[in-house]
């Protein structure tokens, strides 16, 4: 059956080391590396789009030609003048990841500021993907104003996906973080959380706390990622499951393993409504992701 997935969020120029003391400029955000990922595995008969907001700059026509060239579509991205793209640089040690960021004029944290435009975007697909990062960046009354259409897509029982992603250094106060979070939750129908974000900010004794607080603010189906333990699954009318990780031979990047998770989980369950089915083949596409660097991956690197 086709369909349309759309995810929401901020794209950013990434920078990240190369050889030498050269930089290698990418285009990458988390919920854009889902979409990419998404496109990847999803199959021909569906359309994924991003939504965001960009500049009018060169940096912008970059950036859009970029996108459309994996196959996510840029049609209902906003221009907005006088804004760019945020950027960011990747440091690693050891496969663990750092980041500088420089994203204050970025375009994107005008995304939800045409409300009109973001109900037709919504309305015109069935999966819609967002994340704590996109709400972090928006200011209070444009996260009202993304959260009040998502509560109304999951009322039309749309498939409204959530990764908390917390990012505590992109939020000004904590209890408006932990606020806005579960208002991020009550507005899904699915929630990926990762169990450390979960065990640190919202104090998590362990993923069986985290499952009933999810359950508890009216989320249906939760996939719980805890890195290199698994994932625990608990699927509305369907037994608790754990689906363990894939063997992963030598770390070198982890960059976008959530997130091509995520993207991966979202295509297969698209496909064919099996949770555990979706968790195991998403699991193995984050081993491959996770031995390669940068967090866009090609599919010919991927397998499963």
């Amino acid at each position: 059956m086709a369909g349309r997935l759309l995810s929401i969020g901020e794209c950013m120029v990434e920078l990240m080391q190369a050889e030498g003391d050269f930089l290698r400029k990418g285009y990458a955000g988390d919920t854009f590396n889902t979409a990419y990922y998404a496109r990847l595995f999803l199959p021909k008969d569906w359309s994924v789009d991003y939504f965001t907001a960009v500049g009018t700059d060169t940096v912008s026509d970059e950036m859009l030609a970029f996108i459309e060239k994996t196959g996510v579509g840029t049609g209902y991205i906003r221009r907005v003048e006088g804004r760019s793209p945020g950027l960011y640089m990747i440091h690693l040690k050891d496969g663990e990841r750092s980041f500088s960021y420089w994203r204050s004029v970025s375009a994107a944290k005008t995304l939800a500021d045409d409300a009109d435009h973001l109900r037709a975007t919504i309305e015109a697909s069935d999966i819609v993907v967002f994340s704590g990062i996109t709400l972090a960046i928006l200011a209070p009354t444009a996260a009202e104003t993304l959260l009040l259409e998502l509560r109304r897509a999951k009322a039309a029982g749309k498939l409204v996906v959530f990764d908390p992603n917390i990012r505590p250094r992109l939020w000004n106060d904590k209890q408006y973080m932990l606020e806005t979070i579960s208002a991020g939750a009550r507005a899904s129908s699915l929630i990926m959380p990762s169990f450390d974000d979960e065990a640190v900010h919202f104090g998590d004794a362990d993923i069986a706390a985290t499952i009933a607080r999810y359950r508890g603010l009216g989320v249906g189906n939760i996939v719980v990622k805890d890195g290199a333990k698994g994932v625990t699954l608990s699927f509305a009318e369907r037994p608790e499951t754990f689906v363990p990780s894939a063997r992963v031979e030598r770390i070198v990047d982890t960059t976008s393993a959530g997130d091509s998770f995520n993207g991966a989980f979202l295509a297969r369950y698209a496909a064919d409504g099996d949770p555990q089915a979706a968790a195991t083949f998403a699991a193995s596409i984050a081993a491959n992701v996770i031995q390669h660097h940068g967090a866009l991956v090609p599919k010919d690197k991927l397998t499963a």
